[in-house]
């Protein structure tokens, strides 16, 4: 049987039938992975930024539920089963190798495939940031994680100790931590960078935010032009590399935000003693970085549109120079 063949055989009224019975399926299957992803989501607030992104992308769906019913056309189920099948494999791999990332991976997959099953690879395009959304909301395994954040505490401490010393604050850095000592006191104050203080935290929210900025933010291209392009004509489109640079910014934006939250908190300590790294200044502290790290995202984003702009701009005026050109 083909792929046209299988298309024809669920009526689009009838779809909700099947749809349903996959949901119950999936529901089993991935019972034990939801649970302990929504705990992690719900626990760890490296990864607390999760808990949003299923609205996120039910908020998306929903904006583009036109589109997606027009692109619901040449299911493939060769595709479609081809993408379930590792799917599964991965499940039970990362079952009886006790790995959670295989089997998160595993249901992202398996979405894939149920959707291009369902209603065509031209949906799944459609889908893209949904799916990169989903795989930012899984917690990467802890010896990567590690990986990341130390490398990101020990730059962090670097750069902090560089800014505290521009305020004339004497200071030494043992690895990620810096010690002061505050005026008028005689005992060493330790400022500790940990993965909190390292931007890993941030690093992790800002990627996710970053994507979600370059996706309300896109130009609207004409759907004639797209139509008409190749498959690959994506990697020419201005919104796709917005979107990458955005992402790659968030992590010297992390750095740098984090470290002067770090400068700011030893020059306070070196002013008014230990109480200043500690409570709710430092608590403030965190949120405030949260805030200017998004302010210089949208920064970002707003220089690049104003390039694209200027560019635009420059090659419509050498359009009509050479179409006056070969008018004289």
């Amino acid at each position: 049987m083909n792929d046209s063949a299988v298309a024809k055989t669920v009526s689009p009224k009838n779809l909700w039938k099947p749809l349903a019975a996959v949901a119950a399926a999936l529901a089993f299957l991935y019972a034990t992975v939801l649970t302990k992803l929504g705990n992690d989501w719900w626990t760890d607030e490296n990864y607390s930024h999760g808990l949003l992104v299923p609205f996120v992308i039910g908020f998306i769906v929903w904006l583009e539920f036109g589109e997606l019913k027009k692109a619901a056309r040449n299911r493939s189920a060769i595709f479609g089963g081809g993408l379930i099948l590792p799917a599964l494999l991965l499940l039970l791999a990362g079952t009886l190798g006790a790995e959670l990332f295989i089997q998160r991976i595993s249901l992202v997959v398996m979405l894939g495939g149920i959707v291009v099953y369902f209603f065509g690879a031209g949906v799944l395009r459609l889908l893209v940031t949904p799916f990169v959304l989903l795989l930012l909301a899984i917690p990467i395994p802890q010896i990567i994680f590690n990986k990341i954040a130390f490398p990101l505490q020990i730059w962090a401490s670097q750069l902090a100790v560089w800014g505290i010393r521009i305020f004339e604050v004497p200071s030494v850095r043992k690895g990620n931590v810096i010690e002061i000592l505050p005026v008028g006191a005689t005992q060493i104050v330790s400022l500790e960078v940990v993965e909190a203080c390292s931007g890993i935290r941030s690093l992790m929210t800002l990627v996710t935010l970053a994507l979600v900025l370059a996706y309300f933010t896109r130009t609207r291209a004409k759907k004639s032009s797209i139509d008409a392009g190749g498959r690959l004509d994506w990697l020419k489109s201005f919104d796709f590399w917005r979107a990458v640079i955005l992402m790659l910014s968030a992590a010297p934006i992390a750095i740098l935000t984090n470290a002067a939250r770090v400068t700011a908190t030893g020059v306070l300590t070196y002013l008014y003693g230990k109480r200043a790294a500690e409570g709710a200044t430092h608590d403030a502290s965190g949120w405030l970085v949260y805030l200017v790290a998004f302010a210089l995202l949208l920064f970002v984003n707003f220089v690049l549109h104003k390039f694209h702009r200027r560019r635009d701009a420059g090659k419509e005026n050498d359009e009509r120079e050479t179409v006056k050109a070969e008018l004289r």
